[in-house]
């Protein structure tokens, strides 16, 4: 049968480097996620920790700038200042634009991405080995890593969108509410944000390609992470608060590695480190580095069992 016949019409575009092979992969991913209404509920329900921080900020420097050099009275016959009143309550909140307060705001958002990403695990990655969509994918010129980098970039997108980009606008509303030299003595904490970010979205994304592709379905996705990130924290927080055993054993909390990285990122004094006491920066980043490998390991020779015909 002719060509003609069939509709058959040459690529007469631009044709690109390899190099973007991942990037049809992850447009298709996202695409099919952003579809789904549950998605951006849960993105709706993740923005709410944004905006207690985002309009908490702005609401205490309003409040500082219409009182600025009045007295108020607290009680009958006492009268303070609103510094000495916003201040000590910018810094008990963790409002100030330090680097506990992004450590705090990351802490929040990052438990609705968990949510998220265990929940969309199947239509991102499982459905392709649940219906055969794989050998589609394999049997185009890509390769087994262009379609690991694509999913990846897919689970990176919603990552930042929900926790780096926030943070960052945080960063720049505080400087604006603030003065000009914030940005100046403190550019290490913007360094640090996309540090923090680039922490979660490596580790999240290898974890979720990973048990995606192993379990296909999602509420075997589900309890996993749930496992992998409340079981094991309380597991970890009974040994060593309840039977005091070394703090080494919250190594085991593959949610605390992250957020040891992500604090030492940020800055963040050994003192000010959450969960106290902790164990070593340096030893989370091995157990996450691990984790990772293993999470490679696993997806390479779980993709080479699948047949293509090119």
């Amino acid at each position: 049968m002719g060509a003609n016949l069939l509709h058959y019409r040459p690529w007469r575009d631009r044709l690109q480097a390899s190099e973007w092979s991942p990037w049809p992969v992850a447009r298709t991913a996202l695409g099919m996620l952003f579809r789904r209404k549950l998605f951006w509920v849960l993105y709706g329900l993740s923005l709410l920790f944004f905006f207690m921080f985002f309009f908490g900020q702005y609401l205490l420097a309003w409040t500082e700038s219409q009182a600025a050099g009045e007295t108020i009275a607290v009680a009958p016959g006492v009268k303070v200042k609103p510094d000495n009143i916003i201040v000590p309550l910018r810094r008990g909140l963790k409002l100030d634009g330090t680097d506990q307060n992004y450590r705090n705001f990351f802490r929040f958002q990052s438990s609705m991405v968990v949510v998220l990403l265990a929940m969309a695990g199947s239509i991102l990655v499982g459905n392709d080995f649940q219906f055969g969509s794989l050998p589609f994918y394999l049997s185009k010129p890509l390769s087994p890593w262009h379609y690991l980098l694509g999913k990846c970039l897919a689970v990176a997108v919603i990552i930042n969108l929900m926790s780096t980009l926030p943070a960052i606008v945080l960063f720049f509303q505080y400087g604006l509410l603030t003065s000009w030299s914030y940005f100046e003595e403190n550019l290490y904490l913007l360094a640090g944000i996309v540090g923090y970010g680039l922490v979660l979205t490596i580790c999240l994304s290898l974890v979720l390609v990973a048990t995606a592709s192993w379990l296909r379905r999602t509420v075997p996705i589900i309890m996993t992470w749930t496992t992998l990130f409340i079981f094991c924290r309380f597991l970890a927080a009974s040994l060593v608060h309840g039977l005091h055993y070394s703090p080494r054993w919250w190594l085991i909390d593959l949610w605390d590695d992250i957020s040891l990285v992500g604090q030492w990122c940020l800055g963040v004094p050994a003192e000010n480190l959450r969960p106290s006491p902790s164990p070593e920066v340096y030893e989370a980043a091995l157990v996450l580095g691990a984790v990772c490998i293993l999470c490679l390991t696993y997806f390479s020779l779980r993709i080479r069992a699948v047949e293509v015909v090119r």
